[in-house]
């Protein structure tokens, strides 16, 4: 099937297009346009145009939208699952889960307008002021340009897309070049909803070019983007005066402790450490172990990550399906021969076949591998073993990201310290850090990011603040 382009709500082909091809069979699965600087920059003056006239809409109509495009989304289900596992090859029972959390990502957005408001304050508070009727209130801030990733490619789309059209703004699409169709379909529900608002919703597909166009173009007022630092750092330098909103990398700990349920733990760290293949931004990376259990831990982990059914994602069983790309396999089993080569021991996996790469527990790494320091993006996960939470503690906070952190323990204390100490933007405890309610704010700190996700949260992001006075 061939994605398409979206100007406003009209559907554009173009002649020169390329592929996608399913990471699992290598089949071809869809087909998409080519597009250039112009096409973003065309996209943006149609946005730019819309709001003037759309921002007017009552809030009650922008709800009907999307309780309409939550209706086709429920009706749509499977297909929308099995295009997800089409184009990433998300196993397809956590593509339907995706679909789900969907729904709940705008069900959270039309919440979060509906509840959001302004306050008043007492402008004869100070003896240079004087009686009036002040208050603030949120408007929508204008255009507002989206870019998305790969690894959850229809609800970190709904993260960004349910704000800000619920506060009113208008909207540039660039998803992923590995998912056009599943975006092209989620776009699709809404400009073909009867309750739109017109040409609100535009979209494009493209790398830098696309990309570098709608950040640096004066037309949008903020720009919301999720990926890498790298690119992070580009959009940082290219974006000038706006808002600018950025969900970047992570490198996620957790601490197990000598008091902990070790089989409960072992339990969610495979889970955090292997689902969707590890591709996920809060993926479980490193867990330093209290050395009284760190050993039977490692066992235990190790015995549970060979038990995980790999494969074929269109299978209902199948836990793990392939990386995203070849090359995304090669980097991980290098880095893991790399670590091997300097003394660790895989206890589990760390051989690709093609772009199958099974899960892998490490054991007897050291601070300075590339499979403990850096966002490895792959179902690898590191056991340390510390003497206790202080060690641990300096260890976890000794990195450039800080997304987020969880601590496994009975002890008290310990929780209290954690809540504390962890430097990130968010802590879990007895529990994985790959934990993400879509209600919660998301968003990390130092090289993670700056601004938060989730729909109440997003909305700031997404409006401004105007401070009335009435004399």
């Amino acid at each position: 099937m061939e994605a398409k382009i979206f100007f406003g709500d009209i559907e554009i082909t173009k002649t020169k297009v390329d592929e996608i091809k399913n990471p699992y069979s290598g089949k071809v699965v869809a087909t998409f346009p080519v597009c250039d600087a112009s096409d973003a920059t065309e996209a943006l003056k149609i946005a730019e145009d819309s709001f003037k006239k759309n921002r007017q809409i009552a809030l009650s109509q922008r709800i009907s939208w999307l309780e309409d495009v939550i209706d086709k989304l429920r009706e749509n289900r499977e297909d929308i699952a099995r295009t997800i596992t089409d184009e990433v090859g998300k196993p397809i029972k956590f593509a339907r889960i995706e679909v789900d959390r969907c729904v709940e990502t705008l069900r959270l957005s039309i919440s979060a307008a509906i509840e959001q408001n302004g306050e008043t304050f007492n402008s004869d508070a100070m003896p240079s002021g004087r009686k009036t009727i002040s208050y603030t209130m949120r408007v929508p801030i204008g255009v507002a340009s989206l870019i998305t990733p790969f690894n959850f490619p229809l609800n970190l789309i709904a993260h960004k897309l349910g704000p800000a059209l619920i506060a009113g703004n208008s909207v540039v699409l660039k998803p992923t070049p590995e998912a056009p169709l599943t975006a092209y379909k989620f776009a699709k529900l809404f400009i073909e909803s009867e309750h739109r608002s017109p040409n609100a919703l535009s979209l494009v597909y493209g790398d830098a070019e696309v990309g570098s166009t709608m950040v640096k173009s004066p037309i949008p007022r903020a720009v919301s983007f999720t990926g890498s630092v790298p690119v992070g750092k580009i959009i940082m330098g290219q974006a000038g005066i706006k808002k600018v909103s950025l969900e970047l990398g992570g490198n996620a700990a957790t601490f197990i402790d000598k008091t902990a349920a070790l089989e409960s733990a072992a339990n969610k760290c495979v889970l955090g450490a292997f689902v969707n293949s590890g591709q996920v931004c809060i993926s479980l990376q490193r867990i330093y172990v209290h050395e009284d259990v760190a050993d039977e831990f490692a066992e235990m982990l190790a015995y549970k990550a060979k038990e995980l059914i790999v494969g074929d994602p269109y299978n209902d069983d199948t836990f793990m399906g392939p990386l995203i790309s070849e090359e995304s396999a090669q980097r991980a089993e290098n880095w893991v021969q790399s670590a091997i080569n300097e003394g660790a021991v895989a206890l589990s996996g760390g051989k690709r076949e093609g772009r199958m790469f099974p899960p892998t527990v490490m054991n007897e790494v050291i601070d300075d591998m590339n499979i403990v320091c850096e966002e490895v993006f792959a179902p690898i996960v590191s056991i340390i073993k510390v003497k206790d939470f202080d060690e641990a503690i300096g260890k976890i906070n000794n990195s450039p990201y800080g997304l987020q952190y969880s601590i496994f323990t009975n002890d008290l204390s310990l929780t209290k310290r954690a809540i504390e100490e962890f430097d990130c933007g968010g802590v879990v405890v007895n529990d994985i850090p790959t934990i993400r309610f879509d209600i919660q704010p998301y968003g990390g700190s130092k090289l993670s990011g700056i601004g938060k996700e989730g729909p109440k949260y997003a909305l700031e992001e997404f409006t401004e603040i105007k401070s009335v006075v009435i004399c």
